[in-house]
């Protein structure tokens, strides 16, 4: 009789925060596009920052209070990178896949440049097969997820490969369901109006694919997302299989477009039309977090479902953007495609309900690229088959413990492209092309390939990045550039080559010696 009460208890509380054990956990990873680290009313400083009173996320605030929010938690400084990194398990500098892929298949997405001669990076992206031209092979955790058992949703952005090679399909990467996930990068519109860009004779290969029963309803396109991603969580919960959604709004990346549900609030705050249609974008992403939880709360299983949170790189900073430069992402410095903090620090929080404790915080630096053996040891999914070297560090053991501080090792920002054309003196001052950047411990590094020169700063002191310690320093100085330059060199990074000599750039070890 104890255990028919036992078990009826664990049935009417499998929807509260209690775990449900004896059952293979689901997961969902919540991932979002270009979203900055202060692009939230939830602090990741120490303290509430002027951003954080701007953002309305009232869902994220929730979530962090049934879990941990890492406040040192890193992408890669653009979008495809990360989302390849997260899949692998590999750092940028390994994959090779160190800029944006186009859609356009064999197409370079680097801008030319006068110094340096194209790089013959893995402009497809990612492939699950191998032999195709200029992508990086490897096994995606989906997919080992789905061997394992699990029913694998793919919803929203994918951008891991290039139209017309495997790494576009979702399929081809280990999910059961695909919803609008292609080879496009950002969406043509985010209007159903505009049928997110299938409209007749403009249509454009970043349109978004598979919605058409919104197309004219008023139906913003993170809202339709975010109905088709519960629609397809209902076959898993009905036959009880532990899922993996892999949850991807377009939302924030431009084209900034208002969602008129929320953007009035930020137009009566005073804010400009593109940054309150901008912080419209936020909230409508915190919405969907929301409806998420809460339809996991009604379906009994919020208290078997991990969900982490992350975003795949820095806030939109420098351009496309209302207000001042190296403004929108205060306090840390520059945004979207630097190597500066503004650039690839990202929000990131996790619930495990029954492993973490609600309302805490976790300074350990982790990374993107940690996904992949924190997932896996999630579901308790082996990695014995897959084919590529693992550079990720499962943040499991710091979940279940709530450790601090972890053992130092090389974090690996590399970004040998131009991302942009702008002024040599503005890519000083942003941090963009042609950068590469280590954090180890509290230590950061940034090796700007175009001058050989070394940045050097100590962000336990110093978070905004404006003393350059690299002059001051220079025991610490060399200390890291070795250790850099021998991690670079281990993961076979590319290094830009010059075109006066056709010699590539130094390695920052080389620099030092």
């Amino acid at each position: 009789m104890k255990k028919i009460i036992l078990l009826l208890l664990m049935v009417l509380l499998g929807g509260s925060g209690i775990a449900q054990t004896g059952r293979a956990p689901n997961i969902i990873v919540f991932l979002v596009d270009d979203m900055g680290w202060m692009d939230t009313s939830v602090p990741f400083a120490d303290s509430i920052m002027p951003l954080n009173q701007r953002y309305h996320t009232p869902n994220m605030k929730r979530l962090a209070a049934e879990g941990v929010k890492f406040t040192n938690a890193y992408a890669q400084p653009v979008c495809t990178p990360s989302r390849t990194s997260m899949l692998t398990g590999m750092n940028a500098a390994r994959t090779r896949v160190t800029n944006w892929t186009s859609p356009n298949k064999n197409v370079d997405s680097d801008v030319s440049d006068d110094q340096f001669a194209a790089l013959s990076w893995n402009r497809n992206g990612l492939s699950s097969v191998p032999g195709i031209v200029h992508t990086v092979y490897a096994t995606p955790f989906p997919q080992l997820l789905k061997d394992a058992g699990y029913y694998t949703i793919q919803v929203g952005k994918a951008h891991w490969g290039a139209a017309g090679t495997p790494g576009a399909n979702p399929y081809n990467l280990g999910f059961m369901v695909n919803i609008a996930g292609h080879a496009g990068g950002h969406p043509q519109s985010y209007l159903s109006e505009q049928h997110y860009g299938n409209m007749p004779g403009k249509a454009q290969l970043q349109a978004v694919p598979d919605l058409e029963e919104y197309y004219d309803t008023h139906t913003f396109l993170t809202e339709a997302l975010t109905r088709e991603a519960l629609k397809a969580l209902e076959r898993p919960i009905r036959r009880g299989e532990p899922f993996y959604l892999n949850m991807c709004q377009y939302a924030v990346h431009t084209p900034i477009m208002a969602d008129p549900r929320f953007v009035q609030r930020y137009y009566n705050a005073g804010l400009d039309s593109v940054e309150a249609a901008y912080a419209s974008l936020v909230e409508g992403m915190d919405k969907s977090l929301g409806d998420i939880m809460d339809y996991l709360q009604s379906k009994r299983v919020a208290g078997n479902t991990i969900i982490i949170f992350m975003s795949d790189n820095g806030g939109l900073d420098h351009h496309q953007r209302g207000g001042l430069f190296n403004t929108h992402n205060y306090p840390l410095r520059s945004g979207k495609g630097a190597v500066y903090e503004g650039g690839i620090r990202e929000p990131m929080i996790v619930k495990w309900p029954g492993v973490t404790r609600g309302g805490t915080t976790n300074p350990a630096p982790v990374m993107i690229e940690d996904f992949f053996p924190s997932i896996l040891e999630m579901a308790k999914v082996g990695a014995g088959r897959i084919i590529q070297q693992i550079d990720g560090r499962s943040f499991v053991p710091i979940l279940k413990t709530a450790q601090r501080t972890v053992v130092a090792r090389p974090l690996i920002f590399h970004y040998p492209n131009k991302w942009i054309h702008i002024h040599k003196d503005e890519e000083a001052k942003l941090g963009i092309n042609y950068y590469t950047a280590m954090r180890y411990g509290h230590w950061k590094l940034i090796y700007r390939m175009r001058t050989q020169e070394f940045e050097l700063y100590d962000l336990s002191k110093d978070l905004q990045e404006t003393q350059n310690l690299a002059e001051t320093n220079k025991d610490q100085l060399k200390k890291l550039a070795l250790i850099f330059g021998k991690t670079l060199k281990e993961r076979s990074a590319q290094m830009p080559v010059e075109k006066l000599t056709g010699k590539p750039v130094p390695f920052p070890d080389e620099k030092v010696q």
